[in-house]
């Protein structure tokens, strides 16, 4: 066209001046500028014939006086003016056109000053000075005139100016922002690069170059651009830089390759290397890209010699990574073999080298584990680590900083170590055992040179970012696996230090302190003892939680002493000086000795100011070191005399006791000095306490109390003397305070254990301090009232009144929970009466004016008089709580009794209470406790008298738990706490009793903290414990109506009974692990050291469970409870099956379901036929309800249990069959399943013969139906029931006889080897009618543990008989043997039945067994047609209709989209397909099926194939003679223009996200892709589906000479 118009331009004038100079006229749009292109492309052909200077002329002014103004005209765009798109875009035409006129112009012009000239002109506008100031777009405008004016400089004359050009494009082009930049490496440095070696080689230059801009996307885009030039063929005149030995250039393409997050950028990296590789094999001579290691591999090099071999390598290679875009793992698996086969060719096993560089290998495994798609990075995290299983790969150190890089990366998403299908919980990770693996392997390969630094960067990338528990548990779990080694020092030991620390973030506690004890094995492991010293060693240690990991008595503690043992004398001195200052020696008890030298010993620098109260990390370093010499000296001399041990532990600790023993007598010991004294003290008792092991046997721990003991009298009169004397008096002396009141609790019970004598010391310590703190609370009370005005009290006064108070809570506790203290009769004496008159809530005054600037220097040790004033507060509560629960029994029900009260606080309960509600508002969360304790005894007595009090109460606690639910370290104390007191079985009786606001407050509370409980796991557990608990009783008195407040609240346990929570992936993957760590057991320290809290869900269950075993059915109150219950669960049931009618398996409907069908079989030995007699009709109408599997299992075992104890019940159990077909076709099968266990419904049935002829009667009519599944149903239970007839030779039944035994015959006679045999014999197999037995099998293990593993349960919902056992909150009943099943149902395995009724409309549709039958036809006449053949149904109505059906099957089961399958399903109706094959009949009553296949599915055969089946069903149709087809890019598929259909098709198309499964694309006869030219690499199912129908019916037509059809309207 544009020819044409060229010439049609020239027809009417021959001189060009004119027509040019006609065009350059006017307003410059895009169309007239093309039009000039046109013309002067067309001159510029006409020129090179010989156009004459007229022409030449004529450009020079075309190019002068119009398209030079022209672009400095578009380039002078005011800075910041708007540039809409419209605008944009019609510039960018102008633009274009005019430098293709310009580059015309230059040709035209036949010399270079035009070309030179505008190439410095538009150079200018790309140099930092910039166009002129205020204008934007000039570097468009001169990008365009160089891509125009560039090819025609000449490479001699105006070479400099070429290379100044082509390094200006370059900048610009890597620069990377705007449109410049993609003109310049998209047009501009092409042109160059084609124009000659100047430029290109300039270009190169930069590239090349290690200043260069690192921009792998934008690098590439150049070296796409420039690749005819760089990689040349054969062909090739002019040579240039070849890029292929540029080590630069391939790192850039290793780079792109696995560049995650730009396909674009991957696409040209494979341009790159593709090309690389073809110019190489057509030039057929040898080329290296030199190594940047002095004896590694290249990073690329060709040899002809090895062409083969390397054109296998890189097709290999490329196939992998084109594979690795589709980013399906079913389409990426089968190509992983390949992967494998890269190493075989990578590796010499002659020389132990490595071919090709192993960076190449690497890029597929980055490009794998930086997918998105999370199981494709799993799978290369795999295939990584099972490198080493097969073969051994040469050391690379490419192949180390992988590891240390990519791999631990990607190691560091949690969910990969989630469980394999089919793996039980608490099996371990999969991933985690083969990194276990792979490190052992990897790290023993290494070279001794090597192994160090590589272990070091391995640890220290464990710190570099915060990692999740999951994967630095299994880290640390490999690392402790690795063979012992000296690998590491000090520098080592720092790293692993810094791991511990990273671990201490997470909030699973469990994976936590198993990360620590693995870490710590490491460490000994691995830790060369003579670059490390004591000090060192001392310090790690200190770094980890002794609470959660390194506890004594564990398994941990015992190999660190044994390993302190062997190293003794193998440590080295300390570089950078030890603690405390001390001489470092290598033996261990030379430095324990020395280190509690150093500890007690006074620093010189201490006079005798006040200073705040040391840090007790030294303490607790010096009593970890301490404990640990001793029982390593007890190892050594575990066969020999024990006397040293104690020796060895008394010469440690002397320098302490001497110290101590002094306290009493020397009142001038420095106060530092005994504050750490006191410190170790504390530390040496609690760190020696055994974790796991009884203590009695423990000689140091008797040792050491025994030298504690000796000292307390010394001791106690200090403390005495500190509290009592008004020596604290400053901020820093409250932790002090608080310090000496914890080492006397500790003295106490010390004393308490060994028992408690006359004359104890304790005891006057704790008598004279009682009575000096409440005169001293009562003196400052007297003397602020005592003057007027009341004077501001000082700060020494008001932390002696802060002092007294915490003294005398401690003395009350202390007395409240250890008996022997409480001498005192329940006469109130000056003590009660004082705390029975306490001002609660009383706040104290900041301290006076002037001493404020002391205060505020010492607030360093507290965080401000605010935390002062709590701790006041709360300890008066403490104070208040001992006295509440010693005169409970005084508290009246109400205040109106006493005029004069002896006790305010006791006798005055209404005021306490508010008070206490009081005391929420200003106390934080941390200090609550006791203000619940005296509630808890409070509550109780006021809730008749002061409901509304007590409401508020319930309110304002359960506020204060719900703030509290994130907070981890002090919500479940409070949480208890609370419980306790709002869940009192006082309180749950009276607010029963009274059925006021409280009931419904509680119930209230009951729900909310039930789903509390969905989010925070445990809540519900703290709840159904607490009161399952308090509404046992002993046997004796279960006649005295226990449950009388249970009753009232039996929702709370039917919730129990039913609760648990379907959870998300990543908790699902937290309960794995931790049980996996559970299930190590003592070999893992810190299950011995963390307390199991037992906050699983299925403990909930578990409670209530254990507290219905114990209640007793001959007892009434009991009897009537449980029958409550099991009415509640029949109506919860009616409930959850009414809200949705189609729910899936392992659905949280199916779990509540299958829970409340559990209980009611726990219940049932409590049901007596009365009771039956109200709930039979509801249980037999759950068996006409469509369920699961396994809640049918459950409720056929319970109408056995039903009719063997009761056979009264058996005529409404035969009017069950006379509903009809259309009410039992989803139901029959429930009720056949009962009949085939008729033996036991029979045995207590003196007279059996007419009950067996009604079963035969009522299997009989079942034999002959339809549907094949329920003729197996049927025919299995009439063999059961005529086994039973013969057992008991009742044989005559007339008529009946001979049909019975003609159909058993026809079934066991069975010929061929068909589905039908097969499934015969495993029905008769499975499980419920081969080995149940519904009598013997009844216990827990069968209900909650063995049928949920046997039918399909998700593991979730299987309780082992041990979390029974192990749960001992509440009691195991008498009969524990009835908790185990008895027969051999345990040992058996899931098989591939399951139980299925017909015409299912529930998620049970959509897991139906491969047993079931392939093929259900629908027809819009309702009719069924079992017996025939699909193929000869349906061609007959359509030759009826005049339509023509080809003999092609569309199989859709894999697809679950209803909008996808009704399109299908019109499309293969208009294109005449022979059937379409979907997973579940039941997609065509979806309405967005209907709304898309517009009626189409009346009329085309509908089969319906489960996905599990279509194995199977593929083999029947290729034995049909039909051809598989899959629609699926592989790496063989055939494109869709070259594959010819055979007239037999059966075409499969993919999920809409995982595509064809590989396990059914090897069941394919070829796979048939859809080519496509963009880059987004799949199309719609339904798009790719109708293409390769369309494309089956052209290619029949065109063989049967028929035209292709009408056009019809979508």
């Amino acid at each position: 066209m544009e020819w044409v118009l060229a010439e049609t331009l020239l027809a009417q004038s021959r001189d060009p001046r004119v027509l040019l100079g006609t065009l350059c006229r006017g307003e410059a749009s895009a169309e007239r500028v093309e039009t000039l292109r046109f013309l002067l492309q067309r001159l510029e052909d006409e020129g090179a014939r010989g156009g004459g200077d007229a022409l030449s002329e004529a450009a020079r002014e075309v190019a002068a006086e119009y398209l030079v103004p022209l672009l400095r005209g578009l380039r002078a765009r005011p800075a910041g003016a708007p540039d809409p798109e419209p605008g944009r875009q019609a510039r960018g035409r102008v633009l274009r056109a005019a430098g293709a006129a310009l580059r015309s112009c230059a040709r035209l012009a036949r010399g270079p000053p035009l070309a030179a000239a505008l190439a410095e002109e538009a150079l200018r506008d790309l140099l930092p000075a910039g166009p002129t100031p205020g204008l934007e777009g000039g570097a468009e405008a001169a990008v365009e005139v160089l891509a125009a004016v560039g090819p025609c400089l000449r490479p001699r004359e105006d070479g400099p100016l070429l290379e100044r050009v082509a390094q200006a494009a370059l900048v610009l082009a890597l620069a990377g922002d705007g449109e410049a930049a993609a003109l310049a490496a998209g047009r501009l440095l092409p042109a160059l690069g084609r124009g000659g070696a100047v430029a290109l080689r300039a270009v190169w230059g930069g590239m090349v170059a290690p200043s260069a801009p690192d921009r792998v996307g934008l690098r590439l885009q150049v070296l796409s651009a420039l690749a005819e030039r760089l990689l040349p063929e054969p062909s090739a005149h002019e040579t240039g830089p070849d890029a292929r030995c540029s080590s630069r250039f391939w790192r850039t393409v290793q780079a792109g390759l696995a560049h995650a997050e730009d396909a674009l950028t991957r696409k040209r990296a494979r341009y790159l290397l593709q090309r690389a590789v073809e110019v190489s094999a057509e030039r057929g001579v040898g080329c290296t890209c030199r190594p940047q290691e002095a004896n590694g591999p290249s990073l690329f090099w060709w040899s002809e010699k090895k062409k083969d071999e390397l054109l296998k390598f890189w097709e290999n290679y490329i196939l992998i990574m084109e594979t690795l875009e589709g980013n399906q793992i079913h389409v990426i698996k089968p190509v992983l073999p390949k992967l494998n086969n890269l190493f075989e060719y990578a590796v010499s096993e002659e020389n132990a080298c490595w071919l090709f560089h192993p960076s190449w290998h690497m890029c597929i495994y980055k490009r794998m584990f930086e997918s998105e798609n999370k199981i494709l990075t799993k799978e290369g995290v795999i295939h990584f680590l099972e490198l080493y299983e097969t073969k051994v790969l040469p050391f690379s150190p490419e192949f180390s900083e992988f590891i240390i890089g990519p791999l631990m990366d990607a190691l560091s998403e949690s969910s990969l170590y989630s469980r394999s299908p089919g793996q039980l919980i608490g099996s371990g990770s999969p991933l985690g055992l083969k990194l276990q693996k792979f490190l052992v392997t990897y790290i023993s390969l290494l070279p001794e040179e090597i192994k160090s630094s590589f272990l070091l960067q391995f640890i220290q990338k464990m710190t570099s970012r915060h990692w999740c528990a999951v994967p630095i548990l299994f880290l640390s779990k490999a690392l402790a696996s690795v063979p012992r080694c000296k690998a590491l020092g000090l520098e080592g030991l720092l790293a692993l230090r810094d791991v511990l620390q990273c671990t201490m973030i997470t909030h699973q506690i469990l994976l936590r302190g198993a990360a620590q004890c693995y870490l710590l094995q490491t460490a000994m492991n691995l830790v060369d003892v003579e670059k490390v010293s004591l000090s060192d060693i001392s310090a790690f240690l200190m770094s980890l939680r002794q609470e959660e990991s390194l506890g004594r008595g564990t398994s941990l503690w015992t190999e660190l002493c044994d390993w302190l043992r062997v190293n003794e004398s193998c440590f080295g001195q300390s570089s950078t000086g030890s603690f405390f200052g001390l001489h470092e020696t290598s033996s261990l008890n030379a430095y324990v000795k020395n280190l509690v030298q150093e500890y007690i010993k006074t620093p010189a620098w201490e006079t005798g100011e006040k200073y705040s109260m040391p840090d007790w990390f030294d303490a607790k370093l010096v009593a970890l070191m301490v404990l640990l010499a001793v029982d390593v000296e007890g190892m050594k001399n575990q066969y020999s005399e024990k006397r040293r041990t104690q020796n060895v532990l008394r010469i440690f600790l002397d320098p302490l006791l001497d110290a101590l023993m002094k306290f009493g007598t020397n009142a001038y010991m420095p106060l530092l000095k005994t504050d750490r004294c006191l410190q170790l003290l504390l530390k040496l008792l609690h760190t020696c306490l055994l974790k796991g092991s009884s203590t009695q046997d423990d000689e140091v721990l008797t040792l050491l109390q025994n030298c504690v003991m000796s000292t307390t009298e010394s001791i106690s009169e200090f403390i005495l003397r500190r509290l009592t004397m008004n020596e604290l008096s400053s901020v820093s002396d409250l932790d002090r305070c608080h310090l000496y009141l914890s080492v006397l609790v500790e003295l106490t019970c010390l004393h308490l254990k060994v028992g408690w004598k006359s004359g104890n010391p304790i005891w006057r310590v704790l008598s004279p301090l009682k009575n000096a703190s409440i005169r001293h609370l009562q003196d400052t009370d007297d003397g602020q009232v005592a003057t007027f005005p009341p004077q501001e009290p000082t700060l020494e006064k008001q932390i002696q009144r802060v002092v007294s108070m915490a003294a005398l809570a401690t003395v009350c506790e202390a007395t409240d929970q250890k008996p022997e203290l409480q001498l005192d009769s329940l006469d109130a004496g000056p003590v009660e009466r004082f705390l029975a008159s306490l001002q609660l809530n009383q706040t104290l005054q900041k301290p006076h004016p002037e001493e404020q600037s002391s205060f505020l220097e010492e607030s360093s040790s507290s965080q401000g008089w605010g935390k002062i004033v709590a701790q006041y507060v709360h300890d008066q509560w403490v104070c208040l709580s001992f006295l509440l629960k010693k005169y409970h029994t005084f508290i009246p029900a109400s205040e109106g009794e006493l005029l004069e009260p002896v006790l305010p606080a006791v006798q005055m309960p209404g005021r306490t209470l508010q008070s206490a509600l009081d005391a929420l508002t200003i106390l934080p969360s941390d200090q609550i406790l006791p203000v619940f304790c005296c509630m808890k005894i409070l509550v109780p007595k006021l809730l008749a008298s002061s409901e509304s009090l007590c409401i508020e109460a319930f309110d304002m606690a359960w506020k204060i738990i719900s703030s509290l639910s994130n907070t981890q370290l002090i919500f479940w104390s409070n949480l208890k706490a609370f419980v306790q007191f709002v869940f009192d079985t006082k309180v749950l009786t009276i607010a029963a009793k009274i059925k006021g606001q409280a009931y419904f407050k509680i119930k209230e509370i009951m729900y909310k903290m039930i789903e509390m409980s969905a989010i925070k796991t445990g809540v519900f557990n703290t709840l159904i414990s607490y009161c399952c608990q308090s509404w046992m009783v002993p046997a004796s008195s279960v006649s005295q109506g226990s449950l009388s407040s249970a009753n009232n609240y039996s929702e709370l346990v039917l919730e129990a009974c039913i609760f648990g929570t379907v959870f998300r992936r990543d908790q699902r993957l937290i309960q794995d692990v931790q049980t996996f760590i559970e299930n190590l057991g003592p070999d893992c320290a810190a299950n011995v050291v963390i307390e199991n809290t037992k906050r699983e869900d299925y403990y909930v269950r578990v409670c209530a469970v254990k507290f219905l075993c114990l209640l007793d059915g001959s007892n009434m109150s009991h009897k009537l409870f449980m029958e409550d219950l099991a009415i509640k669960l029949l109506d919860k049931e009616e409930v959850v099956s009414k809200s949705r009618t189609r729910y899936y398996v392992n659905s949280q409907q199916h779990r509540v379901k299958n829970r409340i069908w559990q209980i009611l079989l726990v219940l049932f030995p409590s049901f007596d036929q009365n009771f039956l007699t109200r709930i039979i009709d509801k249980i037999f109408q759950a068996g006409f309800i469509n369920s699961q599997a396994s809640i049918k299992y459950y409720i056929e075992w319970i109408i056995i249990l039903i009719l063997h104890k009761f056979p009264q019940f058996l005529p409404k159990f035969w009017d069950c069959f006379s509903y009809g077909e259309e009410n039992l076709k989803t139901s029959i099968c429930t009720f056949l399943s009962v009949l085939s266990h008729l033996d036991i419904i029979t045995q207590n049935i003196p007279e059996k013969k007419l009950t067996l002829k009604q079963a035969l009667a009522a299997v009989l009519q079942w034999c002959f139906h339809p549907n094949f599944s329920v003729r197996l149903y049927a025919l299995v239970a009439l063999k059961k029931i005529w086994t039973v007839c013969k057992t008991g030779h009742i044989e005559e039944f007339g008529a009946l006889t001979s049909v019975v035994e003609s159909s058993l015959n026809q079934v066991e006679n069975m010929h061929g080897v068909g589905n039908a045999k097969k499934n015969w014999q495993r029905i008769q197999d499975h499980f419920f009618f081969a080995t149940f037995h519904p009598l013997k099998d009844y216990c827990l293990e069968t209900i909650f543990y063995i049928l949920p593993r046997l039918s399909g349960l998700v593991e979730d919902e299987w309780i082992a008989i041990d979390k029974f056992t192990r749960f001992t909150d509440i009691p195991l009943d008498a009969d524990f043997q009835w908790y185990l099943s008895p027969t051999q149902l345990r040992e058996l395995t899931p098989g591939d039945w399951a139980q299925q009724d017909i015409g299912s409309n529930s998620g049970e549709a959509d897991a139906r067994p491969e047993w079931a039958d392939v093929q259900k036809k629908l027809t819009p006449w309702k009719t069924s047609v079992p017996d025939l053949d699909l193929e000869l149904i349906f061609p007959g109505r359509a030759a009826k209709l005049g339509k023509s059906v080809s003999r092609l099957i569309v199989v859709a089961s894999l697809i679950d989209k209803p909008t996808n399958l009704g399109g299908l399903c019109r499309t293969c109706e208009v294109f005449g397909a022979s059937a379409l094959v979907v997973a579940s009949l039941q997609y065509v009553n979806d309405r967005q099926f209907q709304h898309l296949s517009v009626s189409a599915e009346q009329w085309l055969p509908l089969v319906e194939v489960k996905p599990a089946q279509l194995t199977d069903y593929l083999q029947q149709k290729k034995s049909e003679g039909y051809t598989a087809i899959g629609a699926e890019q592989t790496a063989r598929s055939v494109g869709l223009p070259q594959y010819c259909f055979p007239e037999k098709s059966l075409l499969l198309l993919g999920n809409e996200r995982e595509g064809i499964p590989a396990n059914l694309i090897q069941q394919l006869d070829v796979c048939v892709e859809i080519p496509q030219q963009g880059i987004i690499r799949s199309l719609n199912v339904h798009v790719s589906g109708a293409l390769l129908i369309w494309e089956y019916t052209r290619q029949q037509l065109l063989r049967q000479g028929d035209p292709p059809p009408s056009p019809c309207l979508f």
